[in-house]
């Protein structure tokens, strides 16, 4: 079998699910019963007929081979992206070719729509060198609009500056008073200035005093961290140019990749989704086989629609990334890519506990605003810890906890299983708040464990 033939694992395509809802209903028709006419092709097609409540099976077609990311298509009513079909097609192909038979011709139906679908994708990357070379034509009038939004978000930093002023005057116990709507308000300008880095981080504040025991220390130093991104803004001519940068994504000016493109074999960590009322935000984390370096790929989509970007996890992906500014900045944009997604047998090397726990402390110098570090823990146990749990090195005496958000989640018990009082190397994100695990290998090297 090809490369492009190369079948996934049930968690890989479950990880392609666009909400929890997708993933039940997918495995659900993960198996041979509704299906009819499968198959799939050198090529990197996948294709089948899948009966539903009507009169006409749907057509359900996936392309895994392309290098922009799997691409679906299905005749069924959904607006979900991919729909249950594909994840079930992809999960029943996934098993094996007693229930998706490989090297077929596919159907006409099949075929025209990847015919028609690379036409597209053709002309798309025509356009889009159209438009950047447009964009680029008139560099004054983007020099104009760049000051115009600067001196909106100056007087917007500074009205915020005035607001915490008068928090700290007033004392912390008038914001529990006061309740959300000053603060919501306060956001609202900051919208208003152009700054939604400033509005999210008000509304964070927001949620503070009603967050629970010992919220006054947790709302002090959210303040603090404020006032300290209003000042450096504020004062943005006199820092290092990587720190210079870095307040500006953080205030929320839009940044475009500026490093040298950078071709590996990226191994796909982690991938989960997180929203709110109007934006899903998904995350990726890569690792070059070759640089070592791990990387974040962000991707939007509209609220109720999952992003484009979707990326087998414990697959490599032969492609280049660019970085984007910024001080310890790890997020990367996903260029030209060379190859469908392949297995590969490279893992990123483990750290204890406790050098976790420093490289988040030495991130913080670079990027005071940061939340967490992406860390892969390796030879640790998972060991209960009170009411919560925590990840035990196995060959010393210190330990990580677990975030509470880790802790509620259903991956927690699937790394329990995994471990069985073993050590097993786990990849996630180390901050403040501890440890969340994404994705986990056992100690023989065997595939990966989704934990998000």
């Amino acid at each position: 079998m090809t490369q492009q033939g190369v079948r996934w694992t049930t968690d890989q395509v479950l990880a392609l699910a666009p909400d929890v809802a997708s993933r039940t209903a997918g495995s659900r028709l993960g198996a041979a019963g509704p299906w009819s006419g499968t198959g799939s092709s050198d090529e990197g097609m996948v294709w089948g007929l899948c009966k539903g409540s009507g009169s006409k099976p749907y057509r359900t077609v996936v392309d895994v081979a392309d290098t922009a990311g799997p691409a679906y298509t299905c005749s069924c009513p959904s607006r979900k992206f991919p729909c249950k079909h594909a994840l079930g097609l992809l999960l029943l192909w996934s098993g094996g070719e007693a229930a998706v038979p490989a090297g077929r011709t596919a159907p006409d139906w099949a075929e025209a729509w990847i015919t028609a679908r690379r036409g597209r994708t053709g002309e798309k990357r025509e356009a889009g060198a159209r438009g950047s070379t447009a964009a680029s034509a008139d560099p004054e009038a983007a020099r104009r609009r760049a000051e115009r939004r600067a001196e909106r978000i100056t007087a917007g930093a500074t009205e915020l500056e005035q607001r915490l002023a008068d928090l700290l005057r007033s004392g912390l116990a008038t914001a529990e008073q006061a309740g959300y709507g000053p603060w919501e308000e306060t956001a609202a300008r900051m919208v208003d200035a152009q700054a939604p880095g400033l509005a999210a981080r008000v509304r964070e504040l927001g949620a503070i005093p009603s967050s629970g025991p010992g919220w006054p220390v947790r709302l002090l130093e959210e303040c603090a961290l404020l006032h300290l991104l209003d000042r450096g803004w504020l004062h943005r001519d006199r820092l290092p140019d990587a720190l210079a940068a870095t307040v500006r994504t953080r205030v929320g000016l839009p940044a475009t990749p500026d490093g040298p493109p950078l071709r590996d074999d990226w191994l796909v960590l982690a991938q989960y989704d997180t929203g709110d009322a109007k934006l899903t935000t998904r995350r990726v984390w890569l690792h070059g086989a070759a640089s070592g370096r791990t990387v974040l790929l962000l991707s939007y989509g509209a609220a109720g629609r999952a992003p484009e970007l979707a990326l087998p996890v414990g697959l490599a992906v032969d492609a280049e990334v660019s970085a984007y500014p910024g001080s310890g900045q790890r997020r990367a944009s996903l260029g030209e890519r060379f190859a469908p997604p392949a297995p590969t047998g490279v893992r990123p090397p483990g750290v204890t506990t406790a050098e976790a726990a420093a490289r988040y402390g030495a991130a913080l110098r670079d990027d005071p605003w940061l939340d967490s570090v992406p860390v892969t823990l390796g030879g640790v146990v998972p060991t209960p810890d009170g009411t919560s749990w925590q990840l035990a090195d196995t060959d010393g005496d210190t330990a990580l906890p677990l975030t509470p958000a880790a802790v509620s989640r259903p991956g927690l018990w699937r790394l329990v299983a995994l471990s069985g009082g073993h050590p097993v190397t786990v990849f996630g994100e180390c901050g403040h708040r501890g440890f969340t695990p994404l994705t986990a290998w056992p100690a023989d090297r065997g595939e990966a464990v989704l934990l998000c």
